[in-house]
């Protein structure tokens, strides 16, 4: 096809696709489909091998959420029955981040539920960092904590952290239809806040809340224009108890034509599969590696991921191969821009899935509700069980 000629060769220079290539991605056929992973699969390969940088997610703080963001399960008036407690301890979150790094993650993201934090919660999150450096050579931290104040930025790149996500979501037409509690230019402002800080900027997007191909293709270009070091593409869990509890838009091949616009979109970046990807990539799970370079580890924040050593085995069995925490992630040309080796996608919206035993009954369509796959974590932080990592 001219039109992956074309992008290929763009990406491979860096250059923006129009906005008309990256909608006829999202258009392509399914029997299309395999020539399009093919195309994206070589810019991939093109700026990070065949290495899959691997993130382990720590909820600080889970359930009771002031802001009413509609795809959440920790949001206002959400009775989605998921694990709620108040912040853990700087040696729990510690103890947590070592199971991730025992499994082979490079980064930890540190999550807390809330619009933002308060000074007092910067300083607590500033005393979790430093215990869990002190306890993890070598290890990444990022840090996703809502909104941020001045200064905030500034004091978590003094305490350590090396990332800060705020993921942009959807559209900024269309985000007031999502959430209403803050805007769009509200999450913008965070992220530039990071970059100015020094900090690795990391934001991205969810797909599967009901919008427009030209929705997705605004999103990304707008985070093409933010610069991030890492854009985590998150597939939306519709959640019990949630606004978008019903909302099931996805198929596999859909997931898979998202990854590679964004691909495109952003070739040199850190792209990462992340929310949601074992309950609509589902059996396609591999494919997406030859899209993104960067996955988590284990569970979400408020839902189950695959087993963690199935994470590993699938990598090893694709071709891939994990970053070591000695190799960098990004190109040389933006690691040594001074914003850090490339970001988590650590805000991922709270979803993940474990994958039902199989039965004698007919297999599902692609497109239909697997409500089966969505499975409220019971383990790791938070609770008295060991973690999936």
């Amino acid at each position: 096809m001219d039109l992956l000629n074309t992008l290929v060769d763009k990406g491979l220079r860096r250059e923006l696709p129009t906005r008309d290539e990256a909608l006829a991605v999202l258009a392509t056929s399914d029997d299309d489909l395999l020539d399009v992973v093919a195309a994206a699969g070589k810019v991939r390969r093109h700026w990070f091998g065949r290495r899959v940088k691997l993130n382990y997610l720590v909820n600080l703080k889970s359930g009771l959420c002031p802001e009413d963001c509609s795809y959440c399960s920790q949001r206002l008036g959400s009775t989605a029955r998921i694990l709620k407690y108040t912040w853990l301890k700087p040696g729990q979150a510690s103890d947590a981040a070592a199971a991730g790094v025992a499994g082979g993650a490079k980064r930890v993201c540190l999550v807390a539920s809330g619009r933002g934090p308060t000074d007092r919660d910067v300083e607590r999150v500033s005393e979790t960092i430093k215990a869990i450096k002190d306890n993890n050579e070598g290890v990444e931290v990022c840090a996703c904590l809502g909104l941020l104040s001045e200064g905030q930025a500034e004091r978590l790149r003094e305490a350590g952290a090396d990332a800060y996500n705020h993921n942009l979501n959807t559209s900024e037409a269309t985000y007031g239809e999502i959430t209403t509690t803050h805007t769009y230019e509200d999450r913008v402002d965070t992220v530039q806040k990071a970059h100015a800080a020094g900090l690795s900027a990391c934001s991205g997007l969810i797909a599967g809340m009901g919008e427009t191909d030209e929705d997705l293709v605004d999103v990304v270009f707008s985070l093409r224009e933010l610069d991030p070091d890492s854009v985590p593409v998150n597939f939306l869990i519709p959640f019990e108890g949630t606004p978008l509890g019903k909302e099931w838009n996805l198929t596999p091949q859909r997931c898979l034509r998202i990854l590679a616009m964004t691909r495109f979109v952003c070739p040199d970046v850190e792209v990462r599969i992340a929310g949601g990807r074992e309950v609509h990539l589902r059996t396609m799970q591999p494919l997406a590696l030859h899209l993104a370079n960067s996955i988590f580890l284990g569970d979400y924040l408020t839902s189950e991921g695959q087993a963690g050593k199935a994470d590993l085995e699938m990598i090893a069995d694709a071709g891939f191969e994990v970053e070591g925490t000695d190799q960098v992630t990004l190109p040389e040309h933006r690691a040594s821009g001074g914003c850090g080796e490339g970001g988590g996608g650590c805000g991922s919206q709270e979803s993940g899935g474990v994958c039902g035993s199989a039965g004698t009954e007919a297999p599902p369509r692609a497109d239909e509700a697997r409500t089966d796959l969505v499975a409220v974590r019971r383990r790791g932080a938070g609770t008295d069980l060991a973690p999936n990592a």
